[in-house]
């Protein structure tokens, strides 16, 4: 893929109805993306999918510091002619699905490859990643660097995921931020619906009201509204339909008429939900098995005939 390839691949993977702007300071407006491309800044990614991993580095000497860092090189880089602040763009061969229906394994390694690579970089850890420079506006200065696109195991094999393993909590920025409000806002509604079993309608109200508040407050720079509420739809409709008042008494009465048997931090019955729970959150057995003291062997023993 050659310097003209990669920029008609940009433009081609442009949402439908991107955000753009041309003067930050008036704000942001949404058009077709065929005017859009026309502006100094534009929504790179759409609402559903990451096509395109974004780095803001505000430092001179932006263009090169990957060549610095020892990171891999960018599929493009737009930088600021006036400061020579750039933003750094890798393109992913499989995009990533950002919906709370994609795979919660699969964004947690997207997540962890994006953040490892941030601290590489040096890049700024606050930068929202809703818009970048545009490099298809003549304003800024484009170069561009690798041919082909990324996959996330090619970026892994430049970095040290070993800060992210397991069922560790990622920087609340970035990707990040969509697998820590999963994180929280099913944690909490495991919990909430338990007291009460409300009607759909309700408990999606009081699910979404939660999200946007952990949203708020856990994130400098908080997830675009639509995703929040994507999330607390995912989780509202799975412990509504899982999570019924029937199933949770029938599930109690048949750990009442069996043996508890102990395990290093508890019996079955206070470790299965938090083990069911993090399967619903996309860790494997093993994860599992090593943040809750137990063999993942017993956690397939208890979770196989469910």
């Amino acid at each position: 893929m050659n310097a003209t390839c990669q920029l008609t691949f940009f433009e081609q993977r442009l949402p439908k109805k991107p955000y753009y702007s041309d003067n930050l300071s008036n704000g942001l407006s949404i058009i077709a993306a065929k005017k859009a491309v026309k502006s100094r800044y534009i929504q790179h990614n759409g609402p559903t999918h990451k096509y395109w991993l974004v780095f803001d580095v505000d430092r001179l000497g932006a263009t090169m510091c990957w060549e610095d860092a020892g990171a891999p090189a960018p599929n493009i880089v737009v930088t600021n002619r006036e400061n020579g602040h750039a933003h750094l763009i890798y393109g992913l061969e499989i995009p990533i699905r950002t919906a709370p229906d994609g795979s919660s394994k699969a964004l947690r390694y997207a997540a962890a490859v994006e953040a490892a690579l941030r601290a590489k970089l040096g890049s700024d850890e606050h930068y929202a990643g809703l818009i970048c420079k545009n490099p298809l506006n003549p304003h800024w200065l484009v170069s561009t660097w690798e041919p082909n696109l990324y996959t996330l195991d090619w970026l892994a094999d430049y970095l040290d995921l070993s800060a992210y393993n397991g069922s560790k909590r990622l920087l609340g920025n970035g990707l990040g931020r969509n697998c820590n409000l999963f994180d929280y806002l099913s944690q909490w509604a495991y919990k909430a619906i338990r007291q009460g079993y409300p009607q759909y309608e309700r408990w999606f109200e009081a699910v979404l009201t939660r999200a946007e508040a952990y949203n708020n407050r856990e994130f400098k720079s908080p997830l675009p509204l639509s995703e929040v509420k994507a999330t607390a739809k995912s989780v509202a409709r799975w412990t509504h339909k899982r999570m019924t008042k029937e199933g949770f008494s029938a599930w109690q009465a048949r750990q009442g008429a069996k043996s508890k048997r102990p395990t290093t931090n508890g019996t079955k019955a206070e470790l299965l939900p938090k083990v069911l729970l993090m399967q619903v959150q996309g860790y494997s057995n093993r994860m599992i098995a090593e943040d809750l003291g137990i063999g993942s062997a017993t956690i397939s023993r208890w979770t196989s005939k469910r």
